[in-house]
Order: structure tokens, then C-alpha cells, then sequence
């Protein structure tokens, strides 16, 4: 498994639009996306400056891929 880089928020979000995902809207300072062909699947991101690694790793796996996959999407 390969170690989780130190992401933006920002950036985690436009790796999950490379899958599909859309901004649906934003609450305070996180941002709520959901999938285009699944309207039930929906993937909270703070908009932070460095994401806490297990905040990455259980964003990646509410998305449904692995983190070779999200890390190939960077």
C-alpha cells in the first residue's frame, strides 16, 4: 500500500472530479460532492490546507476506490 501523500483539500476534490464526481454544493468549509451516475453516493471534503491522513484515507473509501486508485488520479 502506498503511503498517502499530504493533500489540500482543494486538490483531493479535483482528483474525485477525475471519477466522476461533482460539487454539489459547500457547508461552512467543507465541500459536498456527489458521484454523476449515483445521486446517493456523496463524499464530504474540508476544505483545509493539509488533510489528517485518516481523513484522506476514509474519504477515498466513501468514494469506492483504493488508494493506489486515488493516487494514480493526482
Amino acid at each position: 500500500m502506498p503511503k498517502l501523500p499530504v493533500l489540500s483539500g482543494k486538490k483531493v476534490a479535483k482528483a474525485l472530479s477525475r471519477v466522476g464526481f461533482l460539487v454539489d454544493h459547500q457547508t461552512g468549509s467543507h465541500i459536498i460532492m456527489r458521484c454523476e451516475g449515483k445521486s446517493t453516493l456523496t463524499v464530504s471534503v474540508p476544505n483545509h490546507r493539509e488533510l489528517k491522513p485518516g481523513t484522506l484515507r476514509g474519504i477515498i473509501r466513501q468514494a469506492g476506490l483504493t488508494v493506489e486508485e486515488f493516487v494514480g488520479l493526482l
